[in-house]
């Protein structure tokens, strides 16, 4: 430790002087000893943890900064590196890394009145065992020096997926509707049957909206509503917005306005859904999660005419 503080120092003061300050304290080092230490040949175990070092920096870096020791572990896994996770954990601590907490965020949808309201088909069970059998939505928000800007995604729960997103300066059913579209139109592209799908939100005016309603029916998806009115009822979905405001909106701000937060979730949402770990699917990312389930999964000719 006495060796590794004089090398902190001695780029601005020099060698000497720190040492010669060091003299009648605790930390008092003599230059031999010093030079003696910086003479010995690395260990095996140093040299390792400074190449591993390396490695863990970058890891973290690459995925904006927001894995702790678990995640970063189990990438340097898939990239092959073999690693005790407490030698990652220490490693992390000495370089001053660590993993980004999240904050609750307020809601954003505003209730609609409740004439009609559809049935909460969930009870806040947010399990699925295939894909497109249930997709949560909800909307979020970001402050920007021009002003507010909006964030709309839907999410298919087996996968923890972003299907469909959309950014606006307004809450109007438009910002809610267009993230649906996206969701319904990717899924159809590459082949999927969305008959039976349940669509699951809270009980804002966008997603009660007739238009959105609409496109649900079309589709042949059905629409649940939570019941209570409280967080609790689209828990996912609202998760996925922590995630989205702690990785990205507050890790990476300030924001000018609309144009540079949506060239920014773009970015995100590709390597939430390629690149990012997750704990939930067995620390693999959604879209590698959804193909590897359809290699062991095929669908059978049965399952597609139902």
């Amino acid at each position: 430790m006495k060796v590794e503080f004089v090398d902190s120092q001695k780029e601005e003061h020099g060698v000497q002087p720190v040492l010669q300050a060091l003299e009648q304290t605790p930390a008092e080092i003599a230059p031999s000893t010093y030079y003696a230490a910086k003479s010995r040949p690395q260990s095996a175990r140093a040299a390792r943890d400074r190449e591993l070092t390396g490695t863990i920096k970058r890891v973290h870096e690459d995925n904006y900064g927001v894995y702790g020791a678990r995640k970063v572990w189990a990438q340097l896994n898939r990239l092959g590196i073999d690693a005790a996770r407490c030698t990652v954990e220490r490693l992390m601590r000495e370089s001053g890394l660590r993993g980004l907490l999240r904050d609750k965020s307020p809601r954003t949808t505003r209730p609609a009145a409740e004439t009609s309201r559809p049935v909460d088909l969930v009870e806040r069970d947010f399990t699925a065992t295939r894909v497109n059998e249930l997709w949560v939505a909800d909307i979020t928000y970001v402050r920007t020096t021009a002003g507010w800007v909006y964030a709309a995604f839907v999410l298919d729960v087996f996968s923890r997926l972003i299907v469909g997103w959309q950014v606006a300066t307004s809450l109007y059913t438009d910002l809610a509707l267009d993230a649906l579209q996206m969701a319904i139109w990717r899924r159809q592209a590459a082949g999927a049957d969305l008959t039976g799908l349940v669509h699951h939100s809270d009980r804002g005016v966008q997603y009660r909206a007739v238009r959105y309603t609409q496109r649900l029916a079309e589709t042949d998806a059905v629409a649940s509503v939570g019941s209570k009115g409280d967080s609790y009822d689209n828990a996912m979905a609202e998760a996925f917005n922590s995630l989205y405001k702690a990785e990205l909106v507050r890790n990476r701000g300030p924001w000018r306005g609309l144009d540079d937060i949506e060239i920014a979730t773009v970015e995100y949402i590709d390597w939430y859904n390629n690149r990012r770990l997750h704990g939930e699917l067995g620390h693999v990312p959604p879209a590698e999660y959804e193909a590897l389930h359809a290699m062991t999964h095929p669908v059978t000719a049965t399952q597609e005419t139902n």
